[in-house]
């Protein structure tokens, strides 16, 4: 009995001490989002607009229509981009040629957006090396994009992975400041909490030349947490190419595509 009412009243006095926190916070503005890329592939590309939201509030991100929209490159062309709706503006005549510095003008409600990024060079995307380990009994496997880094350096690569069709919601990149022309033989450094590779499994993947500011946007994301598909803004979004606060990216990058399946 004497210990039944030592607890009772243990309980009465850590209830008495709970109190209910008001958490006060600022809430975040609402910033333009643009997401745009132009590609080494044949056009049309597109820029999409939408806005952030508060964090009190729930939902998809609103489409920004209505705004003018340009891209430019430094060999004098310019293209102001069609309207198609729900916040994505489509262009006309502007090519996606290598080593060329494209811009991005996107003008809405009297704010002014820039941003600039440079495609670089095509660099030859040769296979997918499949590698097996085994640990404690199991199979494990790595993914190795094979392909020979320029005997230049600054060379950046970014991979979009999709297993069986379904895009894998990660960041992968690659750069050449340690291991410089030569064969790659680094593996995707992918989560494997959210992504088991399996036999049977089909496997495409896109390797995008990029510039240092795509490169960088991409690897802070990879750092962050891999929250975003494809590159989605996160909560903690990373330094972008884009001016006046605006969130997203604009990527002019070059693009191909390879694709194996795990056969053992």
């Amino acid at each position: 009995m004497k210990n039944i009412i030592t607890a009772l009243l243990i309980t009465l006095a850590l209830s008495g001490c709970e109190k209910v926190l008001d958490l006060k916070y600022k809430d975040n503005k609402s910033s333009l989002i643009i997401e745009g890329n132009i590609t080494n592939e044949s056009g049309p590309y597109f820029v999409k607009l939408s806005r952030s939201v508060k964090l009190t509030a729930t939902g998809d991100y609103p489409v920004v229509d209505g705004a003018l929209v340009i891209i430019s490159d430094d060999a004098g062309n310019t293209d102001t981009l069609m309207a198609k709706g729900n916040g994505i503006y489509q262009t006309n005549t502007i090519n996606g040629i290598e080593n060329r510095t494209y811009t991005l003008v996107v003008r809405v409600d009297n704010e002014v957006y820039t941003a600039h990024s440079t495609m670089p060079a095509f660099v030859p995307f040769d296979s997918i090396k499949v590698e097996t380990i085994k640990v404690v009994g199991d199979t494990q496997y790595n993914l190795i994009p094979v392909y020979t880094d320029p005997v230049y350096k600054g060379n950046n690569y970014r991979f979009v992975l999709t297993v069986n069709d379904k895009l894998i919601n990660q960041h992968f990149v690659q750069q050449d400041d340690v291991r410089n022309g030569v064969v790659n033989t680094s593996r995707l450094e992918i989560n494997d909490d959210d992504l088991e590779l399996k036999k049977g499994d089909t496997i495409s993947m896109e390797m995008q030349c990029v510039d240092d500011s795509v490169a960088l946007y991409y690897k802070t994301l990879a750092l962050i947490g891999d929250s975003g598909p494809g590159g989605g803004t996160t909560p903690n979004n990373p330094r972008n190419n884009i001016s006046n606060g605006a969130l997203g990216l604009f990527s002019a990058h070059t693009s191909v595509y390879k694709g194996v399946k795990i056969l053992f």
